[in-house]
């Protein structure tokens, strides 16, 4: 779900942010930093989850509301499958700008998201954008609608599959979530196999 709102002095809105450190996150900002540094010592691990202690004092996050109920088995399935994707996005791309003839005609899509979570709005943002082929140029967290530049959709035809393409990501993700809440009303999300949910 989207995060907590509270009304400013002049009216307007905005998100409620945490004070509190976050333990999960100084250890993920400790792994990056290690990580980019590549050196592992005492010095560097506790450098980094100084940085990252400061980091989160500075620029406080609002809390992020996942309901549902994550599925390890099914989030490694969305992973692979997403995995899969890129490989054959790779050789098609690939194709389409090595072979002679036909310039591909590129476009950009709006895709109407069936959730509105945050979180799901994020990860299908990343998960579309790391095929080749497409990139979100734009994603509107008021609307939860994404903006995709796609290369070589010539006709309406590819504009509605690359809208599906999507459209399914984003049910792999909230199958592998347990995410039901927060979902439109004229759209359900299935796993992909295409049964609904239990």
């Amino acid at each position: 779900m989207s995060p907590e709102l509270i009304t400013r002095r002049d009216g307007t809105k905005r998100p409620r942010r945490k004070g509190a450190v976050q333990p999960w996150a100084v250890l993920w900002l400790t792994a990056v930093w290690v990580a980019l540094w590549h050196d592992i010592s005492v010095a560097n691990i506790a450098s980094g989850a100084l940085l990252s202690v400061g980091i989160q004092l500075a620029f406080p996050l609002p809390p992020l509301h996942v309901d549902g109920r994550v599925r390890p088995i099914a989030c490694v399935v969305v992973y692979f499958t997403i995995l899969w994707q890129v490989l054959i996005a790779s050789v098609d791309v690939a194709w389409k700008v090595l072979r002679p003839g036909r310039q591909p005609q590129s476009s950009v899509i709006e895709v109407d998201l069936a959730s509105d979570s945050d979180f799901v709005l994020t990860l299908v943002s990343l998960a579309v954008s790391v095929c080749p082929g497409s990139i979100v140029v734009e994603a509107r967290r008021s609307t939860h609608t994404l903006f995709l530049h796609v290369l070589d959709v010539p006709d309406l035809t590819g504009l509605q599959a690359e809208r599906d393409r999507v459209l399914t990501v984003e049910r792999r993700i909230c199958w592998a979530l347990g995410i039901t809440q927060g979902i439109k009303p004229d759209r359900t999300p299935v796993p992909p196999t295409g049964k609904p949910h239990e």
